[in-house]
């Protein structure tokens, strides 16, 4: 199997090893998948924490390295995080591979170009070489969990990186959703490990849905990218907000509500310019990141916020007033 393609067996685990206690609590929880070394989006982030009217819990689901492959921006990053709840990504975990035969472990689907995984591959090398220059950070990397289980108001939450069966698994993709068998899987996850919703990332692209399961009214938020932009014609990224209040911020983009715990995905506005310019001194015209993401960066890649809104999902209300007044639709 090509590197980063093969999904090593090292990334599996059953989705009854997440039926466990919670190893955390929380009022108000951030769920930040795929920060992708993006400085400004982690500094936007804390501004929206900050602003809520009670104690905000952040936990990191992985990838938040990528594009941070400069010393310092590698430090910055990892130091933040690392005070933080987090676990390991497939980018965190091929860091401490000397080897590099997964690649970056990406586990990419077919539908994935192989000149897109072998830029993909190319990254992780580059991004491996300063991560050995840092050996205590990379340590702590490597010694990060795959998996966490949250509780928030008693809601029982799965957080993961890729799916509830493998850390780079794509189950949680918009595609893979589209029919009954999809569907279905997300139910048996749910299911298996006694959790109301699950948390996850990996796939780039943002999708949330509610499902009825043999635990009641469940959800799965996948956020996408918090460091990168999710919708086409944007410049923002998403997290997911679990609390048991309501949400406030004019951020909010869409969301549900089980058993008066509040689920929702919030835009993440960067300083644009900011992180342009520091994914340019990394990777210039030409180099593996730009040819494949300059342009998602840019532009936001050609995906409609309405394909990320499932069953039981609703636009929240600002944004629904902010469409309206600007004459446009979802």
């Amino acid at each position: 199997m090509k590197p980063g393609r093969s999904c090593p067996l090292e990334y599996r685990y059953a989705p009854a090893s997440l039926k466990r206690a919670a190893d955390f609590s929380a009022d108000t929880l951030y769920v930040i998948g795929g920060l992708y070394g993006n400085i400004p989006a982690l500094q936007a982030i804390e501004a929206i924490a900050t602003a809520e009217s009670g104690p905000v819990t952040l936990v990191f689901n992985g990838d938040f390295n990528w594009f941070n492959c400069d010393v310092p921006g590698f430090t910055a990053i990892n130091e933040a995080v690392l005070v933080h709840h987090a676990l390991r990504g497939n980018v965190e975990t091929e860091l401490a591979n000397e080897n590099g035969t997964a690649g970056c472990g990406c586990g990419y689907p077919d539908s994935v170009s192989d000149e897109d995984v072998e830029r993909s591959n190319a990254i992780e090398a580059r991004l491996r070489e300063t991560a050995k220059a840092l050996p205590v950070l990379r340590a702590q990397l490597a010694a990060l969990p795959m998996t966490l289980i949250a509780e928030v108001g008693g809601l029982r939450i799965a957080i993961v990186h890729g799916d509830c069966e493998s850390l780079a698994g794509w189950s949680y993709d918009e595609s893979a959703l589209r029919g009954g068998e999809g569907l279905a899987r997300v139910t048996a996850h749910l299911e298996a490990t006694g959790a109301r919703m699950i948390a996850s990332s990996h796939t780039c692209l943002p999708i949330a849905l509610m499902l009825e399961t043999a635990n009641g009214s469940s959800a799965l938020f996948n956020n996408g990218a918090a460091g990168m932009p999710n919708f086409a014609g944007t410049a923002f990224g998403v997290i997911t907000r679990v609390s048991i209040r309501p949400v406030t911020t004019p951020s909010a983009l869409y969301g549900t509500v089980i058993d008066n715990i509040h689920i929702d995905a919030l835009a993440v506005h960067y300083d644009q310019a900011a992180w342009q310019n520091d994914f340019a001194a990394n990777w210039p015209e030409g180099s593996p990141a730009e040819i494949s993401y300059a342009r998602r960066i840019s532009n936001g890649p050609r995906y409609g916020l309405n394909r990320a809104m499932g069953p039981g999902i609703r636009i929240s209300q600002s944004l629904l007033q902010q469409v309206s007044a600007a004459g446009r639709t979802v």
